[in-house]
């Protein structure tokens, strides 16, 4: 370097003289000239051009002017190259600093930790449940077996060192040319796969590290590779390198890793016994494993063995070259017939064992958590995580590759007994649920006639209202589709959520405001309420959402969306199955969407009420570790603001009427626990396909669908009575689960009424406090008996004629001459058509809507005498809202405490309200 720069100094030196006499020849031209012009005056205005340093160009001097160029151009690459490597000096300086300051946040681990990683061959993830209760050891297409080096060829050790790592015994785990090489390769894209990383470094990477390729990982790499070679021997290094090193697929079609795993699978010999050519050929794979392996994916050969035959030859060379073999076993290992040595296809059963919705459930869960902190860790969000399809795959693929191949401990929130109990209970109950439908369907991949069996299905899932853990789960009545994720319509347990708790948070209604229950006018929509009935009359909010009353709920929604985001809400609460469509339309109100929702959902949203306006997020994956204890994941606590507690304390008040007035009062008697402050919604889609119950403690929450898959066009529904099987279901899980973990229901805890609620008397048919004023010309007034209306931060105004949400003039005439006398049918239930009945088509999602179209000539008949049976079950029904006979005909005063009805129709009554949703 220093004779470098005397070199460019001299250079300096040489382009001064020759500017200096440039210079001087410049000067001594300029005098002369000055000499023979003194006796004439020169112009004062005219400026005298500079005159060129050189001699005029001429065929003589031409040589000069060619000189000048050729040393100006010489200098000014020396100058260049001088700058460049000053600018070079500049960029190692500043890159060894960045080096240094990530080897510096480089957490290092203890000696007996990375030697336990770095050895370790127990690839495939285990499972657990809740409290470290061993669940399953992940099933891994990964064959992978441990061999010590005494029970290993010889030759293959020294074939993968001669190449993968030629100065193996000499480096300290790294070199600087393997580093050099491996820069290259990741800035350019060029290169082999292991050729830039020494044996330890390739180790360090399948052990310790992902396979990201990015500087920082790569300086991570170094650090603990030379920590390896420091602690470990080279004996030891190489014996955990040979024995979890990638090595293609085997005979069976079967991924594998470590040599003895390939000698078996690929020449069905141990390794002990590989020779030369065999041993050669198994060091070549780590290259590229899927490239030079001898097998397709199912295990059979490959027609062109090329490409690993002359992998094999080269790293025969390598080991000649490097002095391992001699010449002659060089030649006789080049003539030995590999190909023919190939393990011929073998069988590849399926292990059936792991078949079970809690293994599913939760490596479907740990992919999914492991596929967003992976994405995380690199910067890129959810929202473009869940837009990019491929992009979600790479990661999903990154996580799968994890699990079967760095033997994490993935902890659930899963509770053994619980689950387990769970199941017997769904056992127990489930042959008593319905019809089994048999049927013959064409197998759309085989053209062959095959036979199906339909259940009634069950999807159940219990979960932590504080924290969102989920405790156990039944995901079908047999093996296949885990129901708890499959989406269906909600049908009324979107009312809660999407409707009246959103109207409550932004002061539409208090607790008995009243709502409209009239045949409704909408453009192009029609509803009525359970059976195709229609109440023909006013009814306070609380009780038209503990007995699921339709035509209330979608005229307080028509109100509520031109003012409110509901969106905004039913996200919050972890549903983000429903588009914009959904949300546009009047049938939202009652379960309607293009996708449904899953239990999961289900469960997790309706928790929100009972954890006091907040939503936990749903989760089954508390933490995943390494074989070393370190953290890969932790969940991390934490709960969303979704209402006001006011809202939540007057919600938890109206839900509770579901259970001790409503249509979820058969679990009000069978359960064998306090039900003081349990809330509850039911859910029925169109035409029974769908049936739901939702019950909360102040601790837990259990959702529990039940319906048919309708597979190949079928539309199946259920039973008449289904709601009451699915409230008996529901009561005997949760009396069984209290008896495992009675602690967690909280039974008594309760939410202190926050000062934010307003309490107001008001009159039981009107919603208001009592008062008068003028309807259609006439005074009217309201007197007598009132109720306790609960609102959020507000109180209604005075008394006005047109009190309801959803009233028309001809339903407030109607009222009011109704309470002046008149025998009008106010109040008295009435049933539409059955194809007005039918079509809220709204309530049911598109692939539920496609099924009922097909079915519908063969239903029909049958369809239309259900029908007129609800029909005339709910006609028999003409309830008052009036505390006694007296109160109906009376014209000053109306009173309101609970419906009644005559005595002669009470069991018909009685059945009607059980089962409306």
């Amino acid at each position: 370097m220093r004779n470098f720069f005397n070199k460019l100094g001299h250079s300096w030196t040489r382009i001064g003289r020759r500017i200096h006499r440039g210079l001087h020849h410049q000067g001594r031209h300029q005098r002369t000239s000055g000499t023979k012009t003194a006796t004439q005056p020169a112009p004062q205005t005219v400026k005298q051009p500079v005159a060129n340093p050189l001699p005029p160009f001429s065929r003589t001097t031409w040589t000069l002017y060619a000189d000048t160029v050729l040393q100006t151009i010489r200098h000014l690459v020396i100058a260049l190259f001088a700058g460049l490597v000053c600018a070079g000096f500049l960029a190692l300086g500043v890159g060894l600093g960045y080096f240094a300051s990530i080897l510096d946040k480089t957490p290092v681990p203890t000696v007996s930790a990375m030697t336990r990683q770095v050895t370790n061959t127990e690839d495939s993830a285990t499972l657990y449940y809740a409290h470290n209760v061993k669940m399953a050891t992940v099933k891994s297409d990964l064959v992978r077996e441990s061999v010590s080096n005494k029970n290993m060829s010889p030759w293959v050790r020294k074939a993968i060192v001669a190449t993968e790592d030629a100065d193996f015994y000499k480096n300290n785990g790294v070199t600087p040319k393997s580093l050099l090489r491996a820069i290259i390769s990741s800035v350019t894209g060029v290169g082999s796969q292991t050729g830039g990383s020494t044996l330890t470094q390739q180790l360090v990477k399948l052990q310790l590290l992902s396979s990201e390729t990015t500087f920082k990982r790569k300086a991570k790499e170094i650090v603990l590779a030379m920590r390896v070679d420091k602690y470990m021997t080279k004996s030891q290094i190489l014996n955990a390198y040979l024995n979890v090193a990638t090595l293609g697929r085997n005979s069976d079609g079967e991924n594998i890793a470590g040599v003895e795993s390939a000698a078996e699978g690929i020449f069905g010999v141990s390794a002990k016994h590989l020779n030369i050519a065999q041993s050669a050929f198994i060091a070549g794979l780590p290259q590229s494993p899927f490239i030079y392996t001898p097998y397709n994916a199912d295990g059979s050969l490959k027609d062109n063995q090329k490409y690993g035959v002359e992998r094999e030859r080269e790293v025969l060379f390598r080991m000649y070259r490097a002095g391992y073999i001699t010449k002659k076993q060089y030649q006789q290992a080049k003539r030995f017939n590999l190909v023919a040595s190939f393990r011929r296809t073998g069988t590849n059963a399926t292990d059936e064992s792991t078949s079970g919705f809690a293994y599913n459930s939760v490596m479907l869960e740990a992919e999914n958590t492991l596929t967003k902190q992976l994405a995380h860790n690199d910067g890129i969000s959810a929202k473009k995580l869940n837009s990019d399809s491929s992009l979600k795959k790479e990661y999903t693929d990154k996580a799968t590759t994890l699990l079967t191949t760095k033997g994490y401990h993935v902890h659930t929130t899963l509770i053994k007994p619980v689950y387990e109990k769970m199941q017997s209970i769904m056992r127990e109950y489930r042959d008593n649920w319905g019809t089994t439908h048999t049927y013959t369907y064409t197998d759309p991949n085989t053209g062959k006639t095959e036979t199906a069996t339909e259940p009634v299905q069950n999807g159940t899932v219990l979960l932590d209202n504080h924290t969102g853990a989920i405790l156990g789960f039944v995901g079908g009545v047999k093996k296949g589709i885990n129901h708890i994720y499959s989406t269906r319509s909600s049908g009324s347990t979107i009312k809660p959520m999407a409707v009246y708790g959103p109207a409550i948070e932004n002061q539409l209604i208090g607790s008995e405001s009243a709502i409209a229950d009239f045949k409704t006018s909408f453009t192009n929509y029609s509803v009525s309420d359970f059976g195709g009935t229609i109440a023909n009359r006013f009814m306070p909010a609380s009780y038209a959402l503990a007995n699921s009353y339709n035509i209330p709920a979608v005229n307080l929604y028509n109100v509520l969306k031109q003012k409110v985001n509901v969106a905004s809400y039913i996200k919050k609460m972890g549903i983000t199955t429903f588009t914009k469509e959904d949300y546009s339309k009047l049938g939202f109100a009652l379960g309607g969407s293009d996708y449904g929702v899953s239990v999961k959902q289900e469960a997790s949203a309706f928790s929100t009420f009972a954890n006091n306006g907040r939503h936990a997020t749903a989760y089954m994956i508390s933490s995943i570790t390494d074989p070393s204890g370190k953290a890969i994941y932790k969940h991390k606590g934490g709960s969303t603001k979704v209402f006001s507690k006011s809202t939540a304390y007057i919600m938890q008040k109206m839900l509770h009427g579901v259970v001790t007035r409503g249509t979820g009062t058969t679990v009000n008697y069978l359960a064998n626990f306090n039900t003081d402050n349990m809330i509850a919604k039911t859910g029925t889609s169109n035409d029974d396909k769908d049936i739901w119950f939702i019950g909360s403690t102040p601790g837990l929450t259990m959702a529990s669908w039940m319906g048919y898959d309708n597979n190949y066009g079928h539309s199946f529904s259920l039973g008449a009575n289904q709601s009451r099987l699915n409230e008996t279901y529901w009561s005997a899980s949760m009396n069984a689960i209290y008896q495992l973990i009675p602690g967690k229901f909280k039974l008594h805890q309760t939410l202190a009424r926050p000062s934010n609620v307003k309490a107001v008397k008001v009159n039981a048919l009107t919603g208001l406090p009592n008062g008068s004023g003028t309807f259609n010309g006439k005074t009217v007034k309201t007197s007598g008996d009132t109720v306790t209306s609960l609102y959020n931060g507000w109180t209604p105004s005075a008394f006005k004629p047109e009190f309801a949400i959803g009233g028309t003039f001809n339903n407030y005439r109607l009222f009011w001459n109704y309470m002046d006398g008149a025998n009008n049918g106010y109040g008295k239930v009435t049933s539409v058509k059955s194809a007005d009945a039918s079509a809220n088509a709204e309530t049911t999602t598109k692939a539920e809507q496609d099924a009922a179209k097909k079915a519908a000539t063969a239903s029909s008949a049958a369809s239309s005498s259900s029908s007129s049976v609800s029909a005339v079950r709910s006609s028999s029904s003409s309830i008052l809202y009036s505390s006694s006979a007296a109160a109906s005909s009376s014209s000053s005063a109306s009173s309101y405490s609970a419906p009644t009805t005559p005595a002669s129709s009470s069991s018909a009554v009685s059945s009607s309200v059980s089962t409306q949703q």
